[in-house]
C-alpha cells in the first residue's frame, strides 16, 4: 500500500524559506513520477513541480527560480525547497505520485496517490 506523508510546512515572512518533505512507503520513487501541488482557499489545486529520474524536473512558471524539487539518495523522500517565498505562495501543499513516468508538468488527474497535505503560510 502506497503512503505519502508530507512535513515541513509552517509560517514564514515574505522572502523566507521552507523545505517540504514527502516520505514515501510502498513505492519506488526513482521509477515513477512524483509531484508537489498546492491549493489555496477558494482556488483549484495547481501543480508546482514534477520529478522523474529519467525525465528530469519541471516547474510551474510561478515558482521557477525559487523552488527546487529533489529526491534523496535512498529514493524514499522527495523534497521541495522553497526560497524567496511570497504571500501568494500561501496554500496547502500536497505530495502526489503515480505509477509511470513524466516528461512534462502533469496535472492532478495524472496522479494516483496523495498525501494529507502540509500548510504553508507566508506573511507580508
Amino acid at each position: 500500500q502506497v503512503q505519502l506523508v508530507e512535513s515541513g510546512g509552517g509560517s514564514v515572512q515574505a522572502g523566507g524559506s521552507l523545505r517540504l518533505s514527502c516520505a514515501a512507503s510502498g513505492y519506488t520513487i526513482s521509477w515513477n513520477c512524483m509531484a508537489w501541488f498546492r491549493q489555496a482557499p477558494g482556488k483549484e489545486r495547481e501543480v508546482v513541480a514534477n520529478i522523474y529520474g529519467p525525465g528530469g524536473t519541471y516547474y510551474a512558471d510561478s515558482v521557477k527560480g525559487r523552488f527546487t524539487i529533489s529526491q534523496d539518495n535512498t529514493k524514499t523522500t522527495v523534497y521541495l525547497q522553497m526560497n524567496s517565498l511570497k504571500p501568494e505562495d500561501t496554500a496547502m501543499y500536497y505530495c502526489a505520485a503515480t505509477n509511470g513516468g513524466c516528461y512534462a508538468l502533469m496535472s492532478a488527474g495524472y496522479f494516483d496517490y496523495w498525501g494529507q497535505g502540509t500548510q504553508v503560510t507566508v506573511s507580508s
